[in-house]
């Protein structure tokens, strides 16, 4: 393939969540033809479900999907071979997502099960993570008692530009605003929750690149909430739009904001498809959706002007070259095959 870069991909393992993956699988991506070629296992590790990379070190950090949850982290090498740096307990069960702040002193995780954020320091040498400083719980229920008997914390989104975070949790219908406390390691409530809708399962949330607006996708009732981000942190809801044209079960997951401000998009698990908005206007304008091609799209990736989709049960990567002028997704055709993918970090 030349001169590619490497991405990799977390899959689900059986003992755990019942998946197929052994744990982390590299890939080399074509920059030019946005192709894959696999390379094989380079981590065999409990159910790593969501990926991350530290901003400025080659390093790899991976939330382990299990009762007993914990973040481990790695050393990126050549061909995305992986060298273990160790693990830490989180203090909670499922971690589902997690990120390194601003300053790159601190990662958060999102213990969905636990229904708590543990708080860890990250070695500023080697990027290893450390025993965390902070474990602070969320309270409440929702209106779901199968989905929303207890918090559900479901990603962990930091302020660019502060020392900020907004934590989103499924299972309270809420987001929370944070202000992280550097010196002790510790989260700072700012509040009441920033924004708050019953019913909606909020799961995840895109940040347009002006800094001003977010999106939030609710996976319970698969709408794509539009918010502004006001000087005091707190999100001012504009509107809201369905996910998908399909009828039936629906169940979103993952959502993002194009590095060009210029596009929405947001996986659609049940219709098995990726819908494409328009977000020039305050509300996000619907453009279209395609398949995925395969089944129960938990994850994608934007890298440049192609998407990579995780098809968790198909067992299947999806590779599409984006359209420069109305943003769909065209497919580039053959699937990569991928036993239960969960996650796909690119370098």
């Amino acid at each position: 393939m030349g001169d590619g870069r490497i991405v990799h991909i977390g899959c689900y393992t059986p003992a755990s969540s019942g998946g197929r993956g052994e744990g982390i699988v590299a890939a080399r991506r074509d920059p030019e033809t946005g192709r894959l070629e696999l390379r094989g296992v380079v981590a065999t590790t409990p159910s790593p479900s969501f990926l991350i990379r530290h901003p400025t070190l080659p390093v790899l950090y991976a939330t382990n999907e299990v009762r007993d949850g914990r973040v481990s982290a790695w050393a990126v090498g050549d061909d995305g071979a992986l060298a273990p740096l160790g693990e830490v307990s989180t203090g909670g069960a499922d971690p589902c997502h997690a990120a390194v702040l601003p300053g790159e002193g601190y990662l958060v995780a999102a213990n969905y099960t636990g229904g708590s954020l543990a708080v860890h320091p990250l070695d500023p040498a080697s990027g290893a993570v450390l025993e965390r400083t902070e474990l602070i719980g969320h309270h409440g229920c929702g209106i779901d008692p199968e989905r929303q008997e207890g918090p559900h914390p479901h990603m962990i989104s930091p302020d660019p530009s502060g020392d900020s975070l907004l934590a989103v949790d499924l299972g309270t219908d809420a987001v929370y605003r944070y202000t992280l406390d550097a010196a002790a390691g510790r989260l700072v409530p700012d509040g009441g929750p920033a924004w708050r809708r019953a019913g909606a399962g909020p799961r995840h949330l895109a940040r347009h690149p002006d800094g001003k607006r977010c999106y939030v996708v609710g996976e319970l009732d698969a709408t794509v909430t539009a918010c502004e981000i006001g000087e005091d942190g707190a999100l001012r809801e504009v509107g809201a739009v369905p996910t998908t044209t399909h009828r039936g079960h629906v169940q979103p997951s993952e959502i993002a904001v194009r590095a060009d401000g210029r596009f929405l998009y947001v996986a659609n698990r049940g219709p098995d498809t990726i819908a494409v908005f328009s977000v020039d206007d305050p509300l996000p304008r619907y453009v279209g959706e395609v398949s995925t091609g395969g089944r129960w799209p938990r994850h994608f990736a934007i890298i440049d002007d192609y998407l990579y989709v995780a098809n968790e049960r198909s067992h299947s990567v999806g590779i599409f070259r984006l359209h420069p002028e109305n943003g769909l997704p065209i497919s580039l055709g053959d699937l990569v095959d991928t036993p239960s993918p969960t996650c796909i970090a690119p370098e």
